[in-house]
Parts: C-alpha cells; structure tokens; sequence
C-alpha cells in the first residue's frame, strides 16, 4: 500500500487530543521546502532579451526571437498539460529558443522560455541518441544544473518538475520551477549546464534568457496569529503576472520544524483558490519565534474581490525520542503529542532482536485494517542505532550509518484491542549491524510521523486595506 493511501486511512482513526493517528511517510521531511538564499538586487520589470552565448558544438548558432505568433509553441505547451503556456503563449509573451548542442551521439535543443511572475519554463527536445544510455526505453533522464548551482544544492532543483514527451525521432521535454530568489535581476540569463542524460555523459550547456514581464503587486500586509498553536502568518502582497499568481507570505512560529502551510482560500463569492509547493525565500531566528518567507503559486484571484478568507493547517514536528537497550523495558513519551511507546520485553536470538511492546493513546477499538496499517508503519518507525554512531546521522537525511543501524523491521500485532506488538531486527539481513550489542545500541522513534496535520481555524483579510 503506498503511503498516500496509508496516510488517507489512518487520518480516519480519532485519536484523543483531535490526533490522528497518520501513515508513516518516509519522504515526509524530504517534501518540506527546502532553504533559499536571497539575492540583494532585483526589479519587476521588464528584462531585456540577450543574445545566446554560443559554445563549442553547437548546430544552429541563431539568436533567439520573442514569440510573435504562437501556434507552435502553443502546442508544445498543450501536449505537456501547461496552461500557463498555453496562455502565454496566445499574449505573445513566450521567448522562442533555438538553441543546440551536440555531446556523444546526442543532440539536446532548447526550443523555449517563459518567466511570468516568477513562474520559470524551459522547453527542448534531445533525440533518439539518447536510447544508447541506461534507462529502459522511453525513459528519460537529465543531471542538470541551473545557475550556478552545483549538484543537488541547485536552489534552482527544490521546486523542478521535469516532463517528457516521446516524439517522432526523440523526446520532447519541459523543466517547470519557480523562481528561487526574492528579488529578480535585471537581464536575467539562466546558465544550464546538462551534465549527463541516461548515464550518457556531456556536457551541454546553454544560456538561456528569462524575459520577465511586468508583474501587479497587491500590497496586503495584515497579520493573523495562533497563540495556542504557537504560530502568526504575516500576508506581505500578492504577485500577478499575465497567466499566473504568487502570495509572498511570513510565519513566526514557536517550534522550527513544524511545517506550516496554507490549504486554500475562498473568496466573498465562494470561489476556492488552491495553492502550490511554497518555496521559502528566507529563514531566520529571532527573539519572538522562527521567522520564514515564504513565495507560493495561487489561483489567479478574480479582479473584482474585497476579501480572502485562508484556511491553513500545521503538521506538528515532534522531536525523536530514543532509548538505550540497556534494561529490560522502558516508556517513550512524546513530547507534544501525548502517545507513548511503552517497551514491554527486549530479547536477542542469534542474528535477531525482538522488541515486544504497546502503543498508548490509541482508540480502543482499531478495525482490522487499521491495524494492518500500523503494521506496516511501524515497520519503519522504529530504529537502532550504534551508539556511538548517532552525531553521524544526517537530520535532514536520517539514514543509520551502514553497518551501525537497522531502520526497518517485520512487525506482528500480538493483541489489537491493546495495540500490542512485536518487532523483529535482524541483525544479519539487508542491513548488517556490526558488533551489536543490547548496551550499545539506541531505539529511536519518530512519534511526529504519526500525527496528521492540523487545520487551523481559518481567517479572513482585506485585500482593499
């Protein structure tokens, strides 16, 4: 069962302290936004189109043309599903590429751009050479870079989505990110450097021109705050573009890794907005909590409203509880949540380690399939760790370090009406724990992955203050 399902099952469970009990999500922490940088200087207006930096091997050295007429790329757009294309396109406001570059048997040309708002598109095909890489067939994948990005600390990453076409000689292909700074330069040209496309090395660069159009800026600047959740949004303006909308928004909030989101909005007249992967712009700690900026795409708001009414909700980062395996049982307690894992046995058979123990502050009484899904996340949930090894875990990556921890094990409900489980490690399986000892050895868990996010009671602003 995957987890997106698990999650939607266990948010049916009621769980006192209106908690639900949640699917564990492994990806979890990874899909939270990740940390930008700023830029210093920037306008909203109008950038000027560039010619292209031709490099070595490239086929068409031609400049690149504003898009006057779009039927062209207005299809292009339309196979991908990109209506802020396919809108773009028909005001003329795409930026035409032709742009190619030959590595290795394989030809990658970039064929357009747009920049509405922040909104950023790139286009381009690259042709059947591509199918002598690794990927299976029709499969297509790039190691790209953008600015001057290296890796996958590329700010430019964090918010990529990546579609391919297959096509009549090769594959279409569209990058779709937002723009990761909080101010925009002026003559922006985003270097791209594609370094290998299915194991098939290169490299291939290119620049490429980010015309930016003139952008509406609503000014909002009202406040809503959450004493008992610890949490204050700061609604700064609202970006429009020709196609696209943007809320640039700040929340203080007590605990740093809550992740704190705003669902939706309706306006007076009952028109819901939906809302995109925020990027944050900026994170800082100050006296009165975690301050972070952050920059989401909304549904165009309709010209004539008075008001938005927000509805935003908070996933509840409980910090990870551990215990050495030194004695016979033990109790974890969540810090915020009001759970427990209560360790009843420990046992160490040859190459494996039993832990027998109860989850507290469940409902009493969990059906069948619920119970199915507990078990399959605590399969993950529950981790050991060498000892000495725990300063080596990454906390945005926490993985055990190899050959010094199991982070996955079989779990068997002894007894659902008391949740009482069992869990197996082996110490010898896909995850080898070296020289293992009970007194060395940590249990760590996660109560936070548990927990489903909160809504917040919803709140109102004017957008004529």
């Amino acid at each position: 069962m995957d987890n997106k399902k698990v999650k939607a099952a266990v948010e049916q469970i009621p769980v006192p302290k209106e908690k639900v009990f949640n699917a564990i999500s492994e990806g979890l922490n990874q899909a939270r936004p990740k940390k930008k940088r700023k830029v210093a200087t920037g306008l909203t207006a109008a950038v000027a189109l560039v010619g292209i930096t031709l490099g070595t091997g490239f086929v068409n050295p031609t400049m690149n043309s504003v898009l006057a007429s779009a039927p062209l790329i207005g299809g292009i757009f339309q196979q991908f599903n990109d209506k802020t294309g396919m809108e773009l396109a028909h005001q003329q406001a795409v930026t035409e590429l032709d742009q190619s570059m030959t590595k290795n048997g394989v030809t990658v040309k970039l064929t357009s751009a747009y920049f509405d708002g922040v909104a950023v598109s790139i286009t381009g095909f690259v042709d059947d050479g591509v199918e002598k890489g690794q990927n299976e067939p029709g499969e297509v994948s790039f190691d790209v870079n953008y600015g001057d990005g290296q890796g996958d600390r590329d700010s430019w990453l964090s918010d990529r989505s990546s579609t391919v076409k297959k096509v009549k000689g090769g594959y279409d292909f569209q990058w779709k990110m937002n723009y990761p700074y909080e101010t925009i330069d002026e003559n922006e040209i985003l270097p791209v450097t594609i370094h290998s496309i299915n194991g098939v090395k290169g490299e291939w660069t290119f620049d490429v021109p980010l015309q930016q159009e003139e952008i509406m800026r609503t000014a909002l600047d009202q406040s809503h705050e959450y004493k008992q959740d610890g949490v204050t949004f700061h609604l700064k303006e609202i970006l429009t573009g020709k196609a696209s909308s943007f809320l640039v928004y700040e929340t203080v909030q007590k605990y740093k890794d809550d992740d704190i989101r705003i669902k939706k909005a309706r306006d007076e007249d009952g028109k819901v907005y939906g809302f995109g992967n925020p990027t944050v712009l900026s994170e800082s700690q100050e006296e009165d909590g975690y301050h972070r900026t952050l920059r989401v795409e909304m549904t165009k708001p309709a010209s004539a409203i008075d008001s938005l009414t927000f509805y935003p909700q908070v996933d509840v980062a409980d910090p990870k509880v551990e215990q050495l395996l030194d004695q016979d049982g033990f109790t974890l307690k969540s810090e915020r949540l009001g759970l427990k894992v209560q360790v009843n046995e420990i046992t160490e058979r040859g190459d494996q380690v039993v832990l027998d123990y109860q989850l507290l502050g469940l409902p009493a009484d969990l059906s069948s399939d619920r119970l199915e899904l507990l078990e399959n996340n605590l399969q993950y949930e529950l981790m050991l760790v060498d000892q000495d090894y725990l300063d080596k875990i990454d906390p945005d990556n926490p993985v055990p370090p190899k050959h010094h921890g199991i982070r996955k094990n079989t779990v068997k409900t002894i007894e659902g009406k008391t949740a009482h489980f069992q869990s197996t490690f082996e110490l010898d399986g896909e995850e080898p724990f070296k020289n293992f000892t009970l007194e060395n050895t940590v249990l760590q868990f996660d109560f936070s992955n548990f927990v489903s996010a909160k809504e917040l009671k919803p709140f109102e602003i004017n957008l004529n203050n």
